[in-house]
């Protein structure tokens, strides 16, 4: 099975007042621990979707082979991001794992978890489902249709979860920065 990842790391981080895409966290910015833990988990193709702060992030991160694309409607929301990244897929890809970038608690382990199942699969935590999430070919139409900041929340309400220790934990603020630096600011293995 052939799994892409798209990576959403778009937002302004305006709660954080710096670009969240930019923290180091371990050596490595949040950005370039979410595509290596991407391809980690054996993702085909990782799509990172980019938008405030684009240029600044693409000189100071180191990305390798994933793909870059711009959301120049990134102020519209989450769901522009997700078009965007699910617009970028090749056609032989059988799904793909939405990620954000400021979540550091997820690993290749979690996100192979959620590629296995074959069907739309979030991740649950402190009671409510979320990404990282699966989501089959079948469903890409209806990403491609997503609107507003609240991504694919509603395809995810019903969908089948798995837990993932410590999801709760992005990094919006500057309180939550400090709780992951505490908890992964090692060097990654």
């Amino acid at each position: 099975m052939s799994v892409a990842a798209v990576i959403l790391a778009a937002g302004a981080s305006q709660r954080l007042g710096e670009p969240k895409q930019l923290v180091r966290l371990g050596g490595e910015t949040l950005l370039e621990r979410s595509v290596r833990v991407c391809r980690e988990a054996g993702c085909a193709r990782v799509v990172v979707v980019l938008g405030a702060s684009a240029d600044e992030v693409r000189k100071r991160c180191v990305l390798g082979d994933a793909v870059v694309v711009m959301n120049d409607a990134w102020d519209e929301g989450m769901g522009s991001s997700v078009r965007a990244g699910i617009g970028e897929l090749p056609p032989n890809v059988d799904g793909c794992v939405i990620v954000t970038c400021d979540q550091p608690a997820v690993t290749a382990e979690h996100l192979r978890a959620l590629m296995a199942s074959g069907e739309v699969m979030a991740s649950a935590y402190t009671g409510r489902r979320g990404v990282p999430a699966y989501f089959p070919r079948t469903i890409f139409e209806e990403l491609k249709k997503l609107r507003g900041d609240g991504g694919a929340r509603e395809l995810l309400k019903d969908a089948k979860a798995l837990q993932l220790a410590g999801g709760e934990l992005d990094v919006d603020t500057p309180e939550d920065l400090k709780r992951a630096q505490e908890l992964f600011g090692r060097q990654p293995a």
